[in-house]
C-alpha cells in the first residue's frame, strides 16, 4: 500500500509540474519495497516511462505537444540515456546513489528558484543547445534512473521557445522515450546476469502513477504551483539526506 501511495505521489508531481515525480521512484523502490539499488534504478526507468507515456496520450489529444522539440531533444536524449545506462551497469551502485542524491539537491534548488510560470515568455529556438542539453540529460537519466523533467522543462522553455504548458506536455514524451531506452539497456545486461524483475510491482506502480498523473493534471489548473513547487523542493532535500545516510554513510 505504501508503494502504491508513493506511485500516486509520483504521478501527481508529473501531472502538476511535468517533473519531480520520477526522482521519487528510486527511494520508493529502495526503502518501501527493499529492492537492491541497481534493480531499483532499472525498474524506476520502466515505471517512469509507463506513467509519462500515458500522460502524453491526454496531452496529445489536447494538441499540447511540440513534436519538433521531441525530435530535437528526444533523439539525442535517447542516445545519451543508452550510454548512461551502459555506464551504470559498470559501477558500484553506491556511486549511482550518491550522484542520485546530489541530483535531488539540484532539483530542489531549481524547483525552489523556478520563475517559469504558466505565462513564461517564449524565447528563440536554439537547436544546438537543445541537442546538447538532450544528450546531457539523457546520460543522467540512464545513469541514475530519473526522467530528468526538472532539467527538460526549463530547457524547453528557455532554450526551445515554448510556453510552460507546452513545455510540460512535451517533456513527458521525451521522458518516456529516454526512460524506455535506458530500461532496455539495463534489462539486457541484468537479465544476462540472472536478475529477475518484479513485473507485478512495476505494473501496479505504473497504474497507480497514471491515476496520479491525471489527477495532478486536473489539480494543476486550480492550485498555486509556485507554493507547491517550494514545498516539493523542501521534501526533495529531506529525501536526498535520507538517501545519502542510508546508502552512502550508513
Amino acid at each position: 500500500m505504501l508503494a502504491l501511495l508513493g506511485a500516486i505521489v509520483i504521478g501527481l508531481s508529473l501531472g502538476l509540474f511535468g517533473s519531480g515525480g520520477s526522482i521519487l521512484t528510486v527511494p520508493v523502490l529502495l526503502y518501501l519495497l527493499h529492492m537492491p539499488p541497481q534493480l531499483a534504478i532499472a525498474s524506476s526507468l520502466l515505471i517512469v516511462a509507463g506513467i509519462s507515456l500515458f500522460g502524453s496520450v491526454r496531452n496529445g489529444l489536447q494538441r499540447l505537444i511540440s513534436w519538433r522539440h521531441v525530435l530535437w531533444f528526444g533523439i539525442p536524449g535517447m542516445m545519451g540515456t543508452y550510454g548512461g545506462a551502459w555506464f551504470g551497469t559498470l559501477v558500484d551502485a553506491r556511486w549511482q546513489l550518491l550522484v542520485f542524491s546530489l541530483l535531488m539537491l539540484v532539483a530542489a534548488v531549481m524547483m525552489w528558484r523556478s520563475n517559469t510560470g504558466d505565462n513564461a515568455e517564449a524565447k528563440a529556438f536554439k537547436p544546438a543547445k537543445i541537442v546538447l542539453d538532450g544528450l546531457i540529460v539523457g546520460v543522467i537519466t540512464g545513469f541514475v534512473g530519473v526522467g530528468g523533467g526538472f532539467l527538460i522543462v526549463p530547457a524547453l522553455v528557455l532554450l526551445g521557445g515554448l510556453s510552460m504548458p507546452i513545455g510540460i506536455a512535451t517533456s513527458l514524451v521525451i521522458i518516456a522515450m529516454k526512460s524506455f531506452v535506458g530500461f532496455g539497456k539495463y534489462y539486457w545486461v541484468m537479465s544476462e546476469q540472472g536478475v529477475v524483475f518484479d513485473w507485478t510491482t512495476i505494473g501496479l506502480m505504473i497504474v497507480a502513477g497514471i491515476a496520479g498523473s491525471y489527477v495532478g493534471g486536473a489539480l494543476g489548473k486550480r492550485l498555486p504551483k509556485a507554493q507547491l513547487q517550494k514545498a516539493f523542493a523542501v521534501f526533495l532535500v529531506i529525501m536526498a539526506a535520507v538517501v545519502i545516510y542510508q546508502s552512502v554513510l550508513k
